[in-house]
């Protein structure tokens, strides 16, 4: 067998691609390709606010929120070592704007920040989450540099979930079956449809997935009560992008194979496709509903997204 001439990765300095954290990597990070990458790291769709939000004489670097669910999202960078200065930063943004999303970048973490980014996770509720991540970047003989981020630390579900399991029984029951089930599907899903960009599960009966577009997204949701399950196109304040959709309904329901549920709320419009089943939380029967709601979480995307170019062509 003939030997094979194998590169090494080389890992290049920040500074040499971004010179300064504000104008260069601030901006760089502030465009959608690469928020959407950080987002698939830490399993959420982060849609930008926008860059140096004013909190009293401080700007955080950049404000998002979540897609789906609009909690808000504060990101602080660092090309150096984590501080107590930026520790303490991040806390007052977060507080300013009430976020539940609060992600750390640095060049390297150390190990005394590391400790309190978990002990914040750990102390406080369900709703908050701390990422801290280390960005480096890399690259192969003469190829462009790539970036890549590194969890250093994140919220755990299970804990949190677990605490407040201790006040509430029979709520902290069924959110432990909403966290397990979705926990169980992001798994199972990660093996058999690679391609799907999951979120981090939540203790909650629905879960949103991303379509790639702020204009809406994909919710899949739980009925433990009349036992069904439902894919759903989930379209907030965008009245036209439904009136464009209803009116090719019969296309649309040819293409996902069904009759599906047309609802416009006031606020919301949603077309969703159910399914019933013998029991939500039956473990034998979990495999087949996960595929089911793979699939077609799949399906719902082919299908909306090139019903979402076509409506932009036509405006």
């Amino acid at each position: 067998m003939s030997s094979k001439n194998l590169s090494r990765l080389e890992q290049v300095e920040l500074r040499n691609i971004w010179q300064h954290e504000a104008l260069d990597f601030t901006n760089w990070l502030a465009l959608e390709e690469n928020l959407t990458l950080l987002g698939d790291e830490i399993g959420t769709t982060i849609k930008l606010i926008r860059t140096e939000a004013n909190v009293g004489r401080y700007n955080v670097d950049i404000l998002a929120e979540e897609e789906g669910t609009g909690r808000k999202i504060i990101i602080e960078n660092q090309l150096e070592d984590t501080d107590h200065d930026h520790l303490g930063k991040i806390i007052t943004y977060a507080s300013g704007y009430d976020a539940e999303i609060i992600i750390w970048i640095v060049k390297d973490a150390r190990e005394e920040h590391k400790r309190a980014v978990e002990w914040l996770n750990e102390h406080t509720d369900e709703k908050i989450g701390f990422f801290l991540l280390q960005i480096q970047v890399w690259k192969i003989g003469d190829s462009s540099p790539a970036p890549k981020f590194d969890i250093v630390a994140s919220p755990n579900e299970w804990a949190k979930i677990t605490k407040i399991a201790g006040g509430d029984g029979e709520i902290s029951e069924t959110k432990t079956r909403q966290l397990r089930f979705w926990t169980d599907l992001k798994e199972c899903v990660g093996k058999t449809h690679p391609k799907l960009r999951l979120q981090t599960p939540r203790p909650q009966h629905w879960y949103d997935v991303s379509m790639g577009s702020s204009e809406a997204h994909i919710a899949l949701s739980l009925n433990s009560q009349k036992n069904l399950v439902s894919c759903e196109l989930y379209i907030s304040k965008n009245k036209e992008l439904y009136g464009f959709l209803m009116n090719r309904k019969e296309e649309i329901e040819r293409e996902i194979g069904a009759e599906l549920e047309w609802i416009d709320a006031s606020v919301a419009s949603r077309i969703i496709l159910r399914k019933s089943v013998d029991s939500i939380f039956n473990k034998n029967k979990e495999s087949e509903y996960f595929e089911w709601l793979a699939s077609k979480t799949e399906l719902f995307q082919k299908v909306f997204q090139k019903q979402f170019m076509n409506w932009k062509q036509s405006i």
